[in-house]
């Protein structure tokens, strides 16, 4: 070949490596000898581009053809032997159309398909999943749930080899002849897709196993106890290792992931590590205070409310909240106070209340007071 390198891709001396490749990927495409059968010319044309390519898209070998041209690669130029001289000769054509468009064109030149693979017949089964709802105290403390659920498990009939007799009896598929996948040729475009007859494994079974129809596994419902360990929360995913499903032929077992959902409660709201509850308080026990017994989910427990407590004030009793998912920590319970106003009085109860309403000085009711103060020019 005697063409300048350049001129055969149609590119500029000073062309990047960018523009060299899609100089290539372009005219390559055009001269494919599977668009155009039975043409020398542009078998030869093919012949050209990939020899140029090789060269310039090397910058060894493009340094050593910018000083010296085609001399650079004749009579073991460059200190080597033969052909390319020291590179070790021009690579197929084909090879490096190839590389370019990875194997994905078929017929000239036995590239269709591209390289067979070495399939394993073995493959691992799926992860599988299950939403768990659970009450807030099992939340809290812990719990063990039973979970049923249908998976696939070895075949126990073929020792899952999925062969009649118990053995490994694999044979090449026909249908890919062992490479897992099939193709379908259009024209210049090569299709490739998974063998419909071996599922991808490039291998069948010989003698098929009746129960598992030579998958090594079949459907069974089983029972799987879970340990929900205390602090878990909505959205926390616990992992059930090796209870997934069983894998074809022997393969891996999938594992079972557990979402959990915990139910509304009654009394108790959560935010975060903490609860929360409202109680009502009476109104005299409110003016009077006292001690009043709060709920939590270890139990009732005392809080002392103290003189005036008004509604809305909002008490922290430490630790009673929900213990933390990682850690020995523990959250707060807050009780927020609503205090209840009577809604029917009797007569008797009516005067004492008027009597006590009057005895009420601005001491008394220091928020009432500032507020008639603020709002005084509003009222008039």
């Amino acid at each position: 070949m005697s063409k300048d390198y350049y001129e055969v891709l149609g590119v500029d001396r000073n062309a990047d490596d960018t523009t060299i490749k899609k100089a290539y990927r372009k005219l390559a495409m055009k001269y494919h000898p599977d668009r155009n059968p039975d043409n020398k010319e542009a078998e030869e044309k093919f012949k050209e581009l990939g020899e140029a390519y090789e060269v310039l898209s090397d910058a060894d070998k493009r340094a050593a053809y910018d000083r010296m041209g085609h001399e650079a690669f004749k009579n073991g130029g460059m200190g080597g032997a033969g052909g390319a001289g020291g590179f070790g000769g021009f690579t197929d054509p084909m090879d490096i159309f190839a590389q370019m468009f990875g194997g994905g064109f078929g017929g000239f030149g036995g590239m269709g398909g591209g390289a067979r693979r070495k399939a394993d017949p073995r493959r691992p089964g799926s992860d599988l999943r299950y939403d768990l709802e659970i009450t807030l105290e099992e939340a809290a403390n812990g719990c063990t749930k039973t979970l049923e659920i249908e998976r696939l498990v070895p075949c126990e009939s073929c020792h899952a080899t999925g062969s009649k007799d118990g053995r490994e009896g694999f044979k090449e598929c026909p249908t890919c002849r062992g490479t897992g996948v099939v193709t379908r040729q259009s024209g210049f475009f090569v299709q490739q897709s998974t063998c419909p007859n071996c599922r991808g494994a490039g291998q069948t079974i010989a003698n098929p196993c009746s129960k598992c129809h030579g998958e090594g596994r079949v459907h069974k419902d089983v029972q799987i106890h879970l340990r929900v360990p205390a602090g878990v929360n909505t959205g926390t995913k616990l992992r059930s290792t090796g209870n997934g499903d069983a894998g074809v032929h022997g393969g891996e077992t999938g594992d079972l992931y557990v979402f959990l959902e915990v139910k509304p409660h009654d009394i108790f709201t959560r935010d975060g590590g903490d609860l929360h509850c409202t109680i009502p308080v009476p109104f005299a026990q409110a003016v009077e205070g006292g001690e009043i017994t709060v709920p939590t989910l270890d139990g009732p427990t005392k809080l002392k409310l103290p003189a005036g407590t008004q509604s809305n004030t909002i008490f922290r009793v430490r630790g009673k909240g929900m213990p933390s998912l990682k850690g020995s920590s523990r959250g707060d319970l807050m009780v927020e106070v609503q205090v209840e106003t009577p809604t029917k009085l009797s007569s008797a109860q009516s005067k004492a209340l008027a009597a006590f309403r009057d005895s009420l000085k601005e001491a008394n009711q220091p928020e009432v007071s500032d507020f008639r103060k603020r709002a005084a020019r509003y009222l008039k």
